[in-house]
């Protein structure tokens, strides 16, 4: 199989790359391509810029993972430009070349559960009504309504896959990366009211349904990225604190989180209760289905 992967050199890219088939032929999009290189060697390809449309008619797949972290930095006006291009200009380019093929390949497209909004209590899955003038400010909604529709603009051309990613949980990497240190420190506790949902997957299992939506060609529309057990912020926070056998005593107020991270904050005092039920309908099978054995799993080592 031919397959472009942008965002290749990102965490879920890196993962996923090593679990694709040997015989696949990769071609990875980043911005130093030197990089690419170092990590995949010689299994890849690298690009720093997108191939000709024309090229495109090559590939059997396109996934496409690219984008600015969301939480790595403030929201400053500058950050959110930052963090739209790189989603928007990137996912409208991939989708006019796609536009323009006679065999045009399968399109896997991210996206993020944001775009549900603060949901409080309420569980919700791909199916659910969401009041969209309740979002007209949330930032992280905005973006990912946007992306999924400049990623949908070939829904009619060939399979388009847009994938809801949630709280992608792995060693080294991203939430559990920023966590760890406190935690180890015993002094680590819920934010804010820890009341809020998080709905996490671990990597294993995001690489897995992310070939499973490659290789099922039944597969098509909206898929919410999340383990079927979503848990509390102090839920979560618990559960990582007597997995590292440390204690859970303290929490961070949320004005401390506001007047660090301004509107940037909102991502971790806010959440969703986001149940994988598309996934689940279409056959998926979760290896880490509880938060339990994911973190003793990401965390033995």
């Amino acid at each position: 199989m031919r397959i472009l992967v942008t965002g290749g050199t990102g965490f879920i890219g890196q993962h996923l790359i090593a679990k694709l088939p040997q015989d696949s032929q990769i071609t990875v999009l980043s911005r130093r391509p030197e990089h690419a290189k170092q990590l995949f060697g010689a299994r890849v390809t690298a690009l720093q810029a997108l191939p000709e449309s024309g090229e495109f008619e090559h590939y059997d797949a396109v996934i496409n993972l690219a984008g600015e972290p969301i939480a790595d930095k403030r929201w400053s006006p500058q950050q959110k430009r930052k963090i739209c291009d790189s989603r928007w200009q990137l996912t409208e380019q991939l989708a006019s070349a796609i536009a323009t093929c006679t065999n045009p390949p399968v399109f896997i497209s991210g996206s993020a559960i944001g775009f549900y909004g603060d949901q409080q209590q309420r569980p919700i899955d791909e199916s659910s009504d969401i009041d969209q003038h309740t979002l007209t400010d949330d930032f992280a909604h905005q973006v990912c309504a946007e992306w999924e529709q400049r990623a949908n603009r070939v829904s009619q051309h060939t399979r388009v896959c847009i994938v809801r990613t949630g709280i992608v949980l792995a060693p080294g990497f991203g939430a559990l990366k920023k966590m760890l240190p406190a935690y180890r420190l015993g002094l680590g506790g819920p934010m804010g009211s820890g009341q809020q949902f998080m709905s996490w997957i671990h990597i294993d299992d995001m690489v897995n349904l992310l070939l499973f939506l490659l290789n099922n060609n039944e597969a098509s529309g909206i898929y919410n990225a999340t383990a079927p057990n979503p848990v509390s912020n102090r839920q979560f926070s618990s559960q990582l604190a007597a997995t590292l056998h440390r204690p859970h005593l303290f929490f961070t107020p949320a004005f401390v989180l506001k007047l660090a991270f301004g509107e940037m904050a909102n991502l971790l005092l806010t959440g969703q209760q986001v149940k994988p039920t598309r996934l689940l309908d279409a056959g998926f099978q979760f290896q880490f289905a509880d938060l339990t054995d994911a973190l003793e799993d990401l965390l033995r080592h």
